[in-house]
């Protein structure tokens, strides 16, 4: 009695994780057949927008610049470049990168602009490029595809979105198919090796199951940190817990004081001025977004980001002043007032969440592995379609088989029975 009652336990056991097993396969077969698409465009689009810089550069070697040691132009020198250019288009933003032109763009964003490519040691224009309303370069229209699918983006955004968390769940559920029930030689062959000798069926199998672990880990923290952009709980939900409880401080848009207005400087003396300390005070910057304030709102601010790491934005901080006086004004957001080494550590993880999303926060080596990841998470859902379809057009020859083997069996029971005798 005491043997069969220790048997019981281990017969739920079994049970137990066959019903998790079952659920695992029913959910990333359904959540992969509905969310395959999205995912296959997200991801394409990712694997091109990491490597956009690299790119971009490469395209337009004429935007290269010899770093000089000598000061580099004023946003107010930028101003008057724009200004006899294009009379009626107000300065928006400048880029500043070390090594590079600088990029300024005039004109009010998607409702058409002029971008302008700036030696930012003599003012020579390298090249102009206009926009019309809805016009939009190649990264933009990537860009415009891995956030919304080339749908507006209040439709777009929400697929986007919940369809990377479909995808996550996609990626735990196949954690668990993966999984061996036994260790041994064979599974392990099984589960780490592509046999490339094989049949098409085993090969496009080891594809999906093989190639799926080996980007799991990379594909999870591409996919969770992506979702920090689209969906607001969740967001905040992540802030909360790796900060300890604290709650996620929001965007605030500063205003200049209207009152000072023209009562002391010029627009071109604040600007300077403001530009002046922030480059005297962060030597080790290595780029700038200089943001104009609009002076034909009185209540408009300059924003400014220093950059100090080449291709990388964890550690970037940012500064605003009034666009009247010149004085100090809090950051657009809290999490970049202060320095990187002094920010506590729900703000660290949070600034470092675009840089883990490209793999930039480990450098080329990481911008490579994110690109690789987000190929082979493209592949899944055709692969994993093609094994379905394979298995569906299986249960369908199975099934015909058996109508076959049914059909020609019958008439012979039907002649059996009227040669038997009456009894």
């Amino acid at each position: 009695m005491m043997q069969r009652g220790g048997n019981i336990p281990k017969k739920k056991k079994n049970n137990s994780r066959s019903s998790f097993y079952r659920i695992s396969a029913w959910l990333h077969l359904w959540l992969g057949l509905i969310s395959g698409i999205i995912m296959i465009i997200v991801c394409l689009t990712g694997c091109i927008w990491v490597f956009q810089d690299e790119i971009t550069t490469w395209l337009e070697p004429e935007t290269k610049v010899t770093v000089e040691n000598n000061p580099v132009i004023t946003p107010s020198v930028l101003m008057q470049i724009g200004d006899s250019l294009y009379p009626k288009k107000k300065p928006n933003y400048a880029m500043y990168q070390q090594g590079k032109a600088i990029t300024m763009a005039l004109g009010q964003g998607r409702k058409g602009n002029t971008i302008l490519r700036i030696n930012p040691y003599t003012g020579a224009v390298i090249s102009k490029k206009e926009r019309k309303e809805g016009e939009t370069d190649f990264f933009r229209f990537i860009l415009n595809g891995h956030r919304a699918l080339w749908f507006p983006y209040e439709i777009g955004r929400p697929i986007v979105n919940y369809g990377t968390l479909v995808f996550v769940i996609i990626l735990i559920t196949g954690m668990v198919l993966w999984w061996p029930k036994k260790w041994n030689k064979t599974t392990r062959e099984q589960s780490f090796k592509i046999k490339w000798r094989a049949s098409f069926k085993r090969v496009n199998y080891d594809l999906h199951n093989v190639l799926g672990f080996y980007s799991l880990l990379v594909l999870t923290a591409i996919a969770l940190t992506g979702m920090v952009y689209g969906i607001e709980w969740y967001s905040k939900s992540l802030y909360w817990v790796t900060s300890g409880g604290q709650t996620l401080p929001g965007f605030k848009r500063n205003t200049s004081d209207s009152t000072q207005s023209g009562k002391y400087y010029t627009p071109q003396q604040v600007m300077d001025a403001s530009w002046n300390k922030v480059i005297t005070d962060h030597p080790e910057a290595k780029g700038f977004y200089y943001a104009f304030a609009d002076t034909s709102r009185p209540s408009s601010a300059i924003s400014i980001t220093i950059y100090p790491t080449v291709g990388k934005y964890y550690n970037n901080r940012s500064f605003a002043f009034d666009q009247h006086t010149g004085q100090p004004l809090p950051a657009l957001n809290k999490l970049y007032e202060t320095s990187f080494e002094e920010a506590p550590v729900g703000a660290k993880i949070r600034r470092m969440n675009y840089d883990i999303h490209v793999g930039a926060i480990l450098g080329l080596p990481g911008k490579i592995m994110a690109f690789f990841a987000s190929l082979i998470g493209a592949s899944l859902p055709v692969t994993g379609f093609i094994i379905w379809w394979g298995k569906q057009k299986k249960k369908g020859k199975k099934g015909k088989n058996k109508a076959t083997m049914k059909d020609t069996a019958s008439p012979i029971i039907k002649i059996k029975k009227e040669t038997m005798p009456a009894t």
